[in-house]
């Protein structure tokens, strides 16, 4: 198995992040520095990272959680915000989060310990569909409907078409769901913000086969056999589509 796999199988990383941590030298395999990309490690070897061993863990742990604003989708934060981690319980081992929803984002967000399943997930050539409610000033004509339709120009290039639905509509603020397969940066606020109509709040419903559904905020739950079974499919199909090239 590459290096970069048994990292990201590990769950300690995405298969990305991974490889930033060999070409970095962060990286050991028994007890020598590793920086080639692509170098291959078996179970009998040991693989060290920042000086502490990497394991596959034996049982892999799917949580859903509904993630609450002002929270921060990472397990530590250097300026001492709440994080994700606290709402996990750390009984039956560690998982981290599966991409990233903003400090202001609420709703549904994965917490696993299968990194490789995690690197599907994100890998931009996949393309995972996510959902969100957003509650934005205004009303949207149809003109603004159009530019998500068809993509909009932003700050790093140009969006690939999303899906938008109006919930409800309203001269001061608007309800409208939109669905995008790409996981760019605070994208959807910045499509609102493009169209002149600002993110007063915003809700991911939908991650993949996982949805929110009456999930209370700071709440998770164990993903179900039809959700575990979605996901494996997913994993299943990008192995097929050779996403190591």
């Amino acid at each position: 198995m590459r290096l970069q796999k048994f990292l990201a199988h590990a769950g300690i990383a995405s298969r990305r992040k991974a490889e930033e941590f060999i070409v970095a030298g962060h990286v050991r395999v028994n007890g020598s520095v590793v920086r080639e990309l692509g170098t291959s490690v078996t179970d009998s070897d040991r693989v060290e990272l920042a000086g502490k061993p990497v394991v596959i863990p034996d049982v892999k742990r799917y949580l859903v959680l509904n993630k609450p604003v002002k929270v921060m989708t990472t397990m530590r934060d250097p300026g001492g915000r709440r994080t994700v981690a606290s709402l996990i319980p750390r009984e039956g081992g560690r998982v981290v989060p599966v991409g990233r929803l903003d400090y202001e984002t609420a709703g549904v967000l994965l917490m696993t310990n299968d990194g490789e399943l995690a690197h599907v997930l994100t890998h931009p050539r996949f393309g995972v569909e996510k959902t969100y409610r957003a509650v934005v000033q205004g009303r949207l004509q149809g003109e603004d409907m159009k530019r998500f339709l068809d993509g909009m120009r932003l700050d790093d290039g140009r969006s690939e078409p999303a899906k938008v639905r109006v919930v409800r509509a309203g001269p001061a603020a608007s309800e409208v769901d939109v669905t995008i397969h790409e996981g760019r940066n605070r994208q959807v606020r910045r499509m609102f913000e493009a169209t002149a109509h600002p993110v007063i709040s915003l809700v991911r419903l939908r991650f993949g086969p996982l949805s929110l559904g009456d999930l209370r905020p700071g709440v998770w739950r164990e993903a179900t056999e039809k959700e575990l079974s979605s996901l494996r499919a997913i994993a299943s199909n990008a192995e097929s589509a050779d996403l190591d090239r």
